[in-house]
């Protein structure tokens, strides 16, 4: 049975769920240490994945804008934006897994920032929440992939703003001997009674 996204509803609010929880995995504090300064012996300096990586939150706001693209794009540009959502979801991988590689340079930093200290002295916690963007990331390019694959299936969408082909659509003129206004003022502007014959 194939995996693919067959449904352009589905795909969206899939899309949108992880665009939504990359964005929830990045907010709270990834990682937490202490430092010590002149003032006092330990200040706990905690960490946010916004901070720490700060490319996981834009990469979630990317997610999010490519599943509403698709909801309006045509068939090319629906494979752009759902291209960009997988890349997007590489993106939250690397970031995140860049931060779980070396926990102590962000540390470090934001302890500068905090408390104008760069001596650790506790080593750095890691909480669950890295852990939890590489998967939310991982979980994006699978259903970038996914969706994409189903796009052949997908209806509606970009096609209501294309001009349909030919012998289909809205009759070119009136219906059943109907009045058609645009033709009746273009008599009048003539000088003709657009109702003499009728």
């Amino acid at each position: 049975m194939s995996l693919a996204i067959r449904s352009r509803s589905r795909a969206v609010v899939v899309l949108l769920a992880l665009g939504g929880a990359a964005f929830a995995v990045s907010a709270p504090v990834w990682l937490r240490t202490t430092v010590a300064t002149a003032l006092e012996p330990e200040v706990v300096v905690e960490v946010a994945g916004t901070t720490a990586a700060p490319a996981v939150s834009a990469a979630a706001f990317v997610v999010l804008a490519g599943a509403l693209a698709s909801t309006l794009a045509g068939r090319v540009a629906r494979w752009v934006a759902l291209a960009a959502v997988g890349l997007a979801g590489v993106t939250v991988v690397v970031g995140a897994a860049a931060v779980l590689r070396d926990v102590r340079a962000p540390a470090v930093s934001a302890a500068a920032d905090a408390a104008g200290v760069t001596t650790l002295t506790s080593p750095v916690e890691v909480t669950p929440w890295p852990w939890s963007a590489l998967v939310v990331g991982g979980a994006v390019v699978v259903a970038a992939a996914l969706a994409a694959l189903g796009t052949s299936s997908w209806s509606g969408g970009g096609s209501r703003h294309e001009r349909p082909p030919a012998g289909r659509g809205v009759a070119a003129g009136p219906v059943d001997g109907d009045p058609d206004a645009q033709a009746d003022w273009d008599a009048l502007s003539r000088g003709t009674d657009p109702s003499a014959d009728r």
